[in-house]
């Protein structure tokens, strides 16, 4: 990875009258890194795709691809990047051998049409009318017709909606291997496995402002691993254990209480010792016992949630 960063983002805002949609958000990303930018429904996400495409000049701060400014330097930009839109404009009627075809008429130096098509698993569908294909099938569509110029930038925007677990898992491996090879990717996407599977690095967007960021574990870390139990009837609230000063939270679902606790300091499998040795001594089942490592979901409604409560 070269110490330049292929995609440069310094204090950006964007806004829409006097709507800031976006608020100052600053980020790099490197050559061969698939960086994931991540946020609620009308953080910014869009909206800094978009400036970073070259779609939209910048109000403020300043946009580099490649080193040049997308939107003012598109011409020596946009043969240099792919970008795979939310919804694809298609023409129904025709194949998606003649749909590839023609987007290479458009395109500079294009790989062969058939290339393309069989990269992203529809060699079988080419002569197949562009109407008669599933969602997944149209987005693995998009991503061919993103690819025709074999971008040193790729623009993956919500890429496997539509797509059933299989293509979803296919299209994954289409991506690793565009990063493996040097291909640079920005990816936005509501799958947050998606996220933590394929990021290098990422960024929440909450209000047009960037919440969190880091790598994955970076991110996660802190956020608080979980134990949860069901409580025991004979127990009372107090009688339960603090695992290293970490006392339970008690939800009630259905008519039976629940115990969780957050463990922070101890982490898990410390927390998970104490508690059963506590219930070992004191002869308690702990029904529906759950343990797991804090995960991207959890960090991402915290944010949500914390960002709306401000």
């Amino acid at each position: 990875m070269h110490s330049d960063p292929v995609i440069r983002v310094d204090g950006l805002r964007q806004r829409y009258g006097d709507h800031e949609a976006v608020a100052g958000i600053s980020f790099t990303v490197g050559e061969g890194e698939l960086f994931a930018l991540l946020g609620t429904n009308g953080a910014g996400k869009t909206t800094t795709m978009e400036a970073i495409e070259g779609f939209r000049p910048v109000h403020a701060g300043s946009v580099r691809v490649l080193g040049r400014d997308p939107h003012r330097e598109r011409r020596a930009v946009r043969p240099q990047i792919g970008i795979m839109l939310q919804e694809g404009g298609f023409w129904g009627d025709l194949t998606v051998a003649e749909t590839a075809g023609h987007w290479r008429a458009f395109t500079p130096a294009a790989r062969p049409a058939a290339e393309v098509l069989d990269l992203v698993g529809l060699d079988d569908k080419a002569r197949v009318k562009v109407r008669q294909l599933s969602g997944g099938q149209k987005r693995r569509l998009d991503l061919a017709l993103a690819l025709l110029a074999r971008p040193r930038v790729l623009f993956l925007d919500e890429p496997t909606t539509g797509m059933d677990p299989e293509a979803r898992h296919t299209t994954w491996r289409i991506v690793r291997d565009l990063v493996a090879d040097g291909t640079t990717v920005l990816l936005t996407t509501h799958y947050l496995e998606e996220a933590e599977r394929l990021a290098d690095r990422l960024a929440i967007m909450h209000r047009g402002m960037i919440e969190q960021s880091g790598t994955v574990a970076e991110v996660v870390a802190g956020h608080g691993d979980r134990i949860s139990f069901q409580m025991p009837e004979r127990i009372q609230v107090g009688e339960l254990p603090a695992l290293d000063g970490a006392v339970p939270q008690i939800a009630v679902d259905g008519g039976r209480a629940t115990a969780t606790y957050t463990v922070n300091g101890v982490g898990l499998q410390a927390g998970l010792y104490g508690l059963l040795r506590w219930a070992d001594d004191n002869r308690v089942a702990l029904d529906g016992l759950q343990a797991r490592s804090a995960s991207l979901e959890d960090v991402f409604l915290r944010t949500a949630t914390e960002g709306a409560a401000r």
